[in-house]
């Protein structure tokens, strides 16, 4: 059956383009609830890596761009009316933005639990290294492999989109969600210039003196 054929089993004029997609690992915990059209489903089968549409963004993305949190899809289910995915995923790292490992961490009624937050370097340092990884030994399925092999129009287009989404994010999660985004594809592009992260830093240290 081809990629198009698979598409179009799923019912989605149904809930006018979108459908909702439950996630869980191969051991049969449930890590979050998302969505996807056509074309977050058409990247998920063609890369095997999970992409959802985001409703407050109106676009697809990859799961874990940006944080490396990626979900590798080992098997993809539909329900019995057409109209909802499972995704069975192995998950790297944490799923959920909070730091816990699925969305579903709490009992209703209980508080949020946010893990404590780290304002060391060292999630950027860890980030710009996987990003040179990326660049130097592209994996299959990386979006960042991918942001290089595009080469340098995409790479500055994608740093310009996203400094411009900070610009207009509407509310306090927004503007954090759309911050996280800015810095990864600004290190994808210092990554791509040969511009490393402490070049930058100590640029910053010399003009406190």
């Amino acid at each position: 059956m081809g990629l198009e054929e698979l598409i179009e089993k799923v019912d989605w004029e149904k809930n006018g383009g979108i459908v909702p997609v439950v996630v869980q690992d191969t051991k049969g915990e449930v890590l979050t609830l998302a969505y996807m059209d056509r074309e977050a489903l058409r990247r998920t089968l063609e890369t095997g890596y999970a992409h959802y549409y985001s409703r407050s963004q109106k676009r697809v993305r990859m799961k874990g761009e940006v944080s490396g949190n990626t979900q590798r899809v080992k098997e993809i289910r539909i329900d019995c009316d057409n109209d909802a995915l499972l995704l069975i995923v192995e998950q790297k790292g944490v799923a959920c933005h909070t730091g816990n490992y699925s969305c579903f961490y709490r009992k209703l009624g209980e508080p949020e639990r946010v893990l404590p937050m780290d304002y060391s370097l060292t999630i950027l340092r860890e980030l710009e290294e996987l990003i040179m990884k990326r660049k130097e030994n592209p994996v299959e399925g990386s979006y960042t492999s991918r942001l290089f092999k595009e080469g340098r129009e995409r790479i500055y287009k994608k740093f310009g989109e996203e400094a411009v989404e900070v610009l207009v994010a509407e509310t306090r999660e927004g503007l954090i969600y759309e911050t996280a985004d800015m810095l990864y594809h600004l290190l994808v592009l210092l990554a791509y210039n040969e511009v490393s992260l402490g070049e930058v830093m100590a640029e910053l240290r010399r003009r406190r003196k």
